[in-house]
């Protein structure tokens, strides 16, 4: 891809040199001159170029003294944090959330409140956008710092090229609705968006349990039922952006129930937040659980929380939905073990977050049911409590791409990503 500016585009080996030097930069392998030269192979003077480059554009930033190794003391070398703001908006089925990073990924503010993602794109949009107007408004949040760009995570398939959810089961409206779009018209930057659970899992990778790790399964169980691949270090989307829907995959026990999605024996159907509320409304009309019908008495409905705390209280109805949910989970997941042979499965969302009677269901099913090999040094454990994994893989997502070849062959003449939301089109496609 050929980078456009208002000025003359860099020449090929100058961005392959400038990108792999804010890379390591980035990532924190090398934080000075002689460490970069070591790491990257290149010359003395060419990274010296580089550097000075970076430093012109006010990407990166000079510090202290690193320790000497037998002459003058190097000086360090950092992104320079506070030159841009992100704005991170995970939404979930039942909830929506808003966020503020820096350009190191560090989140200076975020806020969550309960919302219905079946009421529609207008209306959720119409939401996130206040809040977002509400952190741009806050000088301690925004400070000298220029929007550089927007991320928006869904509870539903993303075609990621597009920024566009495609026929989302629990998301009535949404199908083909141009967020993207709508919000580069907004706020003139570049915006990405992506499934929610590819996000955890991004964030999962760069700022919580599975940091330095190659290969991990990322799974949340919340309303639905999703999970999010790390391959080789990176995040794995698929040919169009829809790899990891486990949800979806046909198992026995669900043969003859009806999904959101129209097919009928999804695992969702069966094991996700949904199905439990549905069941557990339906024990607590017939009078199999008396802790479940008192709730009943005191609220309209139930909700996942509802069955994870009943469950914890010992009624023997919330313990066996519970219980069935992760061998359920656990033998979709034994597959993907012994399909993938992760390092980590982590498991996180409104049913794993709330004790650990699922997470040990999915334990003993996956450690029974995957081959010994790929089970031997397998860590199952609950996803990172704070700080949440979704508005931190969806900083880290804006961040990436803007600093990927092609993102920054795009801006960095211009000296930022503002007013450019074509970025997110060209870099995307």
């Amino acid at each position: 891809m050929t980078p456009t500016s208002g000025d003359p585009a860099l020449p090929v080996e100058q961005l392959d040199d400038l990108v792999t030097v804010l890379d390591l930069i980035r990532s924190g392998r090398a934080c000075t001159r002689p460490e970069i030269v070591r790491i990257s192979g290149l010359g003395r003077s060419v990274v010296t170029q580089r550097v000075a480059h970076l430093l012109a554009q006010g990407i990166v930033q000079e510090s202290g003294l690193a320790p000497s190794t037998g002459g003058r003391a190097p000086r360090e070398l950092s992104v320079r944090a506070q030159a841009g703001l992100v704005l991170v908006a995970p939404l979930g089925a039942t909830h929506v959330a808003a966020g503020a990073a820096d350009l190191t990924g560090r989140l200076l503010d975020s806020f969550s409140e309960p919302w219905e993602i079946a009421l529609g794109p207008e209306e959720t949009l119409t939401r996130v956008e206040k809040m977002f107007d509400r952190l741009l408004a806050d000088p301690a949040v925004r400070g000298e710092a220029r929007l550089y760009g927007i991320g928006v995570g869904l509870p539903g398939p993303v075609e990621f090229a597009s920024g566009r959810p495609v026929s989302p089961p629990i998301m009535p409206g949404w199908d083909g609705y141009p967020v993207r779009a709508r919000l580069a018209e907004r706020y003139d930057v570049p915006v990405w968006v992506d499934n929610d659970v590819n996000l955890m899992a991004l964030g999962e990778l760069r700022g919580g349990a599975a940091q330095g790790e190659q290969d991990v399964i990322y799974v949340k169980i919340g309303t639905g039922i999703g999970a999010g691949l790390i391959s080789s270090g990176r995040l794995h989307r698929g040919a169009q952006g829809c790899a990891g829907d486990i949800g979806h995959i046909a198992v026995a026990e669900a043969a003859g129930v009806v999904c959101r999605c129209g097919n009928t024996g999804c695992l969702e159907a069966v094991a996700g937040g949904g199905a439990l509320v549905r069941l557990g409304t339906e024990a607590a009309h017939e009078g199999r659980s008396s802790y479940l019908r008192g709730l009943l008495d005191h609220q309209p409905v139930l909700h996942v929380a509802d069955i994870t705390r009943a469950a914890q209280h010992g009624d023997a109805v919330a313990v066996e939905l519970v219980s069935r949910a992760g061998r359920l989970v656990g033998e979709t997941l034994a597959t993907l073990v012994n399909f993938f042979d992760p390092s980590h499965v982590l498991l996180g969302g409104a049913l794993a977050d709330e004790g650990d009677l699922l997470l040990a269901a999915v334990r003993e099913t996956v450690y029974r049911r995957s081959l010994p090999l790929a089970t031997r040094d397998l860590l199952i454990a609950k996803s990172s409590p704070s700080p949440d994994p979704g508005l931190l893989g969806a900083a880290f997502m804006v961040i990436d791409e803007l600093f990927s070849r092609d993102g920054l062959g795009i801006w960095l003449a211009d000296g930022s990503p503002a007013g450019r939301p074509e970025i997110a089109d060209a870099v995307s496609a």
